[in-house]
């Protein structure tokens, strides 16, 4: 079995159930679509030999070759995790979306379908080349899905997602094909785009800065970071609770693993020149997403505005550039995908139950009728501030223990504010949703079968996490430990059109 069957298989749900099933069944191929897309992923998973920091289930092959572009996929402990939480995502948002009715739904479950493929193709490429396609197109569903199934304000929420992620795009394409033509150039080879081999072909310190910094915007967009997160509010409140979910929980994680798959090994000058910049960002972020997810009235920014303070975690341990960081990052990209899914899943079910309004003031007093529906949303909101002995725990632990050693002033900043920040906020969100007086439209009553479906397994991973982390810790150690490595190897040699050769640092 080959990686091309895991990233093309929910594209073919989706085509078989818009083209040749009735509108009635389209949801049944998603749902079997999904889940045996998530059978494959936990077959790779299984199959995977931890220990090892090279690619494995190795596909290649020459795309087009004139340009030097393969169409070349692999798993290594950078993105095993991830393929299997995007699966996991995935089927649990459209799990929750086979609950509910929607206008066109061939065509709904078909989008879902070409985001799962494209996410799962940017996560297992190899190929710069092969890696931007698969990141502009996980796109695409999104812009669709938000204009046509969004909220009353899509049409604006889109057009500005649009020219945000547009600007992005374009920069990484410069950037991704100025890497390509510019490292040929310099070693006098013909042009490539592979990362394996663009990794042994360093550029000019001069080339890095720029290419660093196209690349950092385009990320950051897509994350969103601060001061690049003015599509986020009108965005997440555009799109249906099903596709925000995916959209917060898995895409992302695909912009952070960026940073660690492409900048970090093959801009290793820039990555150590930035390294502060880059943390003030992340800290910065951590500290608006915070403020703003304390005083929001509204349930689902409370929770997109956490996702912006969750990232800038991330962010924080990918750039302490020490392997105890970078891990923790990538773990905490698993966790947070875990807890912000159902966490959008709970709001949802606490506005239907306050007569659809997703304002806090709207909410409250349905613990006591919906208990099962609490529980849950307790379990999930434990996860979300990292309390003691949850997945986010570990993940928020290792980036710490990066930070301290890293950067000790950003460190205390982080550790202070931002942990008693994440408490705050995930209190007042549980607390306003399920206990206080009762909402003035609210009709308690206990979670429904299709929210459950979609919500019980989600809580029941937050939990297998927390108990056993090192299923992620013992899968990525080695590959993370390479990745780092390659960031602070540093070129001896940027003449002008001359050889460029690498040393190790240290």
């Amino acid at each position: 079995m080959t990686l091309t069957i895991l990233i093309w298989l929910p594209l073919a749900a989706g085509l078989i159930g818009a083209l040749f099933v009735p509108a009635r069944l389209a949801r049944v191929v998603a749902v079997v679509g999904s889940l045996a897309t998530l059978g494959v992923a936990i077959s790779f998973v299984a199959r995977f030999h931890s220990g090892h920091s090279g690619l494995q289930f190795v596909t290649d092959r020459v795309w087009i070759s004139s340009l030097g572009i393969h169409y070349k996929l692999g798993l290594d402990g950078l993105n095993v995790l991830l393929i299997l939480i995007a699966t996991i995502v995935f089927a649990a948002g459209i799990l929750y979306a086979a609950g509910q009715e929607w206008d066109r739904p061939r065509v709904f479950y078909l989008l879902f379908a070409l985001a799962e493929s494209a996410v799962l193709g940017a996560f297992c490429a190899q190929d710069l080349a092969l890696f931007v396609v698969f990141f502009d197109l996980m796109l695409i569903p999104f812009y669709f899905i938000s204009g046509i199934w969004g909220g009353e304000d899509r049409i604006r929420a889109t057009t500005k997602l649009v020219i945000y992620t547009l600007v992005g795009s374009f920069l990484m394409l410069v950037a991704a094909i100025a890497t390509g033509v510019i490292a040929s150039s310099d070693h006098h080879t013909p042009i490539t785009f592979v990362l394996s081999q663009l990794q042994g072909l360093p550029l000019s310190h001069s080339s890095q800065i720029w290419i660093f910094a196209c690349f950092a915007v385009a990320f950051l967009v897509k994350m969103p970071l601060v001061p690049f997160h003015g599509w986020l509010p009108d965005g997440y409140k555009a799109m249906p609770i099903p596709a925000v979910a995916v959209f917060s929980g898995i895409l992302s994680k695909v912009a952070a693993y960026g940073f660690l798959r492409i900048v970090l090994p093959l801009f290793p000058y820039a990555t150590v020149h930035f390294q502060t910049l880059m943390l003030i960002i992340a800290l910065v972020s951590v500290l608006w997403g915070t403020v703003i997810a304390m005083t929001t009235p509204d349930a689902r920014l409370v929770v997109a505005y956490s996702s912006v303070a969750q990232l800038g975690f991330i962010m924080l341990g990918i750039f302490t550039l020490t392997p105890q960081g970078a891990q923790g990052a990538l773990i905490q990209m698993a966790n947070h995908a875990l807890v912000t899914v159902p966490l959008f899943f709970i709001v949802a079910a606490a506005a239907m139950r306050s007569g659809g309004s997703e304002k806090l003031a709207d909410m409250g007093g349905i613990a006591f009728r919906a208990p099962v529906l609490a529980t849950l949303a307790l379990i999930v909101t434990f996860a979300n501030l990292a309390m003691p002995g949850s997945s986010n725990f570990v993940g928020e632990f290792n980036i710490l223990l990066g930070l301290f050693n890293s950067k000790l002033p950003i460190a205390i900043i982080a550790a202070s504010l931002g942990v008693v920040g994440a408490a705050t906020y995930a209190l007042r969100l549980y607390i306003r949703a399920m206990h206080n007086r009762v909402g003035p439209k609210v009709t308690s009553f206990e979670i429904k079968r299709w929210e459950a479906v979609a919500i019980v397994p989600m809580v029941l991973l937050i939990l297998v996490f927390a108990f056993y982390p090192q299923f992620a810790l013992r899968r990525s150690q080695s590959s993370i430990k390479t990745t780092i490595a390659a960031a602070h190897a540093r070129p001896l040699s940027t003449l002008p059109g001359g050889p460029v050769q690498a040393a190790q640092v240290p």
